[in-house]
């Protein structure tokens, strides 16, 4: 049922151009049917089953990227332009192990730490370590929150 109101939902919102007539409410209908129907069949049942919709996780999610990750965004953007400016950088490549045991996990804190301005993951090891490349490392042994804050402990609150 989620996931047909969900896409019945999505279609609707994205033909939105000032109204809505009879016939997008028919296709989007007809499509959420469709994909409620599919989706099942080719999703991994130990994602569904392991609640990744709990409220608890889906408000954590929120309010990590409308908190700590906004406010990290911020920082790196200036920090980063700064650096532009004064030239003062140091790239490298660092290296951390994340402890997180799930794909969905690893890849949330790739795409956290790609979207940081600065950084950007080279490769994840099968372990779960990853290797970032960063404008700046203070170090030669950067930390897990040189690299990446803290965005590792709040995926693993979400994700794992």
């Amino acid at each position: 049922m989620f996931v047909f109101v969900m896409s019945f939902l999505t279609y609707i919102l994205l033909s939105w151009s000032g109204g809505t007539s009879i016939q997008d409410v028919t296709i989007a209908f007809f499509l959420a049917i469709v994909v409620a129907l599919v989706v099942p069949k080719f999703s991994r049942s130990s994602f569904w089953s392991k609640g990744c919709f709990e409220p608890r996780r889906v408000w954590d999610f929120f309010y990590f990227v409308f908190g700590p990750y906004a406010k990290a965004m911020w920082e790196c953007n200036v920090d980063v332009a700064k650096r532009v400016i004064n030239g003062e950088i140091n790239p490298g490549i660092g290296k951390f192990d994340s402890r997180l045991k799930t794909d969905v996990g690893r890849m949330m804190l790739a795409l956290f730490i790609v979207l940081t301005p600065g950084t950007y993951v080279v490769d994840i090891d099968d372990d779960g370590v990853f290797y970032i490349h960063s404008i700046y490392l203070p170090s030669t042994t950067p930390t897990e929150a040189d690299l990446c804050r803290h965005f590792a402990v709040w995926v693993r609150r979400i994700a794992e």
